[in-house]
């Protein structure tokens, strides 16, 4: 199965900010215990050292769990930061925006592209510049009533909700035809992460997995 088709039938990406060796290596083990197969490790723009932080992690988890899970790159800006991803094993690059540059690089490694977008003219705009996938950005935010405005003339975009995806709502993007959502708080949430708690992880993981299999 190649990386697109890998992302379709797995669905959720977990998105992993600042959160590096050990933990991230127990969080990646209770994500595939409760049949999450993504994880997004994202370039912490802030820190100097994200472009050495973020490929040494992805090269981890690859090392450890490439045999089970994908992994890829998030919040990249940068086409030094693509070519890092793809170096480290990275298979997607995901974007808080819609770069011509970053998609056309992330193409040109023969990784998928998931730019982030927000309004149609976003969407369609990263569309026809070669996205495999349009992030949705941020979905929660934005609400049912705007995104359901949107699907008619967009219908023909792949699209990834990320931004507020709860295991209350999850099956509702699902119903509306979403490839896949990033999920970022209730899958990495740093006071489990801090106490230990990976068992809850593994618990709200298969929660989410069932869903998605309830709606596919």
């Amino acid at each position: 199965m190649d990386t697109l088709e890998f992302i379709q039938a797995s669905k959720i990406i977990t998105i992993c900010r600042k959160v590096y060796g050990a933990q991230l290596e127990q969080l990646a083990g209770a994500l595939a215990a409760g049949g999450i197969k993504l994880i997004e490790v994202t370039f912490d723009q802030a820190d100097p050292d994200c472009v050495q932080k973020t490929t040494q992690a992805i090269a981890m988890l690859n090392e450890k769990y490439g045999d089970q899970m994908m992994f890829g790159a998030g919040t990249v800006l940068t086409r030094e930061q693509v070519k890092a991803a793809a170096d480290a094993g990275g298979r997607y690059i995901i974007s808080p925006n819609t770069d011509p540059e970053i998609i056309a690089y992330t193409k040109e490694l023969g990784l998928v592209s998931m730019p982030g977008a927000m309004t149609p003219s976003e969407i369609i705009t990263a569309h026809n510049l070669g996205a495999d996938i349009v992030k949705l950005f941020p979905s929660g935010w934005l609400g049912f009533k705007y995104i359901k405005d949107i699907l008619a003339p967009i219908s023909h975009v792949k699209l990834c909700a990320t931004g507020g995806v709860t295991e209350e709502n999850w099956g509702e993007y699902l119903d509306l035809g979403f490839v896949g959502a990033g999920i970022s708080g209730r899958l990495c949430d740093k006071t489990c992460i801090a106490a230990g708690d990976f068992e809850e992880i593994t618990r709200r993981a298969k929660v989410f997995a069932d869903i998605t299999s309830a709606h596919s």
